[in-house]
């Protein structure tokens, strides 16, 4: 069996941008040596979800990891409290939360405190809500722990009972649809209450649940606001990080199958955000930790790309997943996600192929999901794939692009298709 690389570069599908010329990052970017990786291999177009929805991070890596997101998905929540150290019992409230920026009333200045904030300053803040919020509308304690950067994760325990994830999300930029968290496209944003979803009304797991949300919200705002860690980013011309939001809730661990079980291959994984973390450990991949990272790609990835060199042998495949694209995304910068893909394309491509014999491994290059500069959110666009390596048939195609893989070979496939995919391929 051929040893398989999986490179998922996070939020890389885009749509063409005007500050482009018309044409979408991926294509803008200057790109020689993924175009020629990609030149030996076969292209095509995934839904990450098999359908064209805008779909979260945490489902969408389940399903281009060959599970069928629905089937398992309990809230992303659940997730990033694992990947944290944080341990929580079926019936505990667990969400995924953000620090923001709060205007008047119920308005939201930015979501993500202009993503200045640091992970220093994020621990001082959450020290400062665990220890002076105390909560009085039910019994019930609560723990709230930063993570990296704007990000935290917030977890409540009923002293005698349990509590039901079936509650809303109060960050407006995303919305439920059943268990799935879904992004939107266009968005109020103000802080939305949080309610029981439609047809929990009369569940008091919910109603306690949600409850408990509100009366953290605005009592952590009140704690943020005082903040000495706030006054002095105010001082310095900074915004204050004084609302958090909630969304994606789960009250349940999932309980994967494990991808050694699935597919008859052990994966190890490097992975840079608490949420791909969380889901490689339930689906069994060693996680192989990534030290002394700066933020910086240029630095950073000649040293993942070191790490695989010494760990491929120890396993069938590697998953790697690399956030750069994603973020500028985010925030509406086309020219910095060209800037952050032809960094993927320089530190990390270009010293892996030195790395690697590309006829003894299969590798895809891929997206969990497109983040489109236009709308700054996922969106329903199909990301990009190529498959490489060992016996795949060349298309012919001469560069790695949103428009080349839509003439490619393989066409159209769901993400939970991919996997398995490349495993036959690995096999051949």
């Amino acid at each position: 069996m051929k040893k398989i690389l999986f490179v998922v570069l996070d939020g890389l599908g885009d749509e063409p941008h005007p500050a482009l010329n018309g044409e979408t990052p991926l294509s803008a970017a200057k790109t020689p040596v993924m175009d020629r990786i990609v030149q030996r291999g076969r292209l095509g177009l995934m839904y990450p979800l098999g359908e064209p929805i805008a779909p979260e991070s945490d489902v969408a890596v389940i399903s281009i990891l060959g599970y069928r997101a629905m089937d398992y998905y309990t809230g992303r929540g659940p997730l990033e409290a694992l990947a944290v150290g944080i341990r929580m019992r079926d019936g505990d409230l667990v969400y995924r939360a953000n620090f923001a920026t709060a205007g008047e009333g119920d308005e939201i200045v930015d979501r993500r405190v202009g993503r200045d904030l640091t992970s220093e300053e994020a621990h001082g803040l959450a020290g400062e809500v665990g220890e002076k919020v105390k909560l009085t509308g039910h019994p019930a304690s609560f723990i709230f722990k930063s993570t990296v950067g704007h990000r935290a994760i917030l977890l409540f325990r009923a002293d005698d009972g349990r509590l039901s994830a079936r509650v809303n999300n109060t960050d407006p930029a995303y919305k439920k649809e059943g268990v799935l968290g879904v992004a939107l496209a266009e968005f109020e944003n103000v802080v939305q209450k949080c309610t029981p979803e439609e047809g929990w009304e009369d569940s008091p797991e919910a109603r306690s649940g949600a409850e408990l949300t509100n009366e953290f919200i605005e009592k952590s705002r009140k704690v943020l606001d005082d903040s000495p860690i706030n006054r002095k980013r105010r001082k310095a011309g900074k915004l204050a990080a004084n609302l958090i939001l909630t969304r994606d809730a789960g009250d349940r661990l999932p309980a994967f199958p494990p991808l050694a079980d699935r597919f008859g291959a052990r994966f190890g994984c490097f992975v840079e955000m608490p949420v791909e973390r969380g889901i490689a450990l339930l689906t069994g991949m060693d996680v192989i930790e990534l030290k002394g990272l700066k933020g910086d790609p240029w630095k950073d990835y000649p040293g993942i790309v070191k790490l695989v060199g010494e760990r491929l042998s120890d396993y069938d495949g590697l998953y790697i997943h690399l956030k750069g694209p994603d973020i500028p995304a985010h925030d509406g910068k086309p020219l910095e996600k060209v800037r952050m893909i032809e960094a993927a394309d320089s530190a990390f491509f270009a010293p892996l192929m030195e790395t690697v014999d590309m006829d003894e491994i299969v590798m895809a290059i891929t997206a969990d999901h497109s983040t489109s500069c236009l709308l700054k959110a996922h969106s329903s666009h199909p990301v990009p794939l190529a498959i490489v390596g060992g016996d795949a048939r060349s298309d012919g195609i001469r560069q790695f692009s949103e428009a080349s893989c839509r003439d490619g070979s393989i066409g159209v496939i769901k993400g939970e298709d991919l996997m398995p995919i490349l495993i036959k391929a690995a096999r051949e």
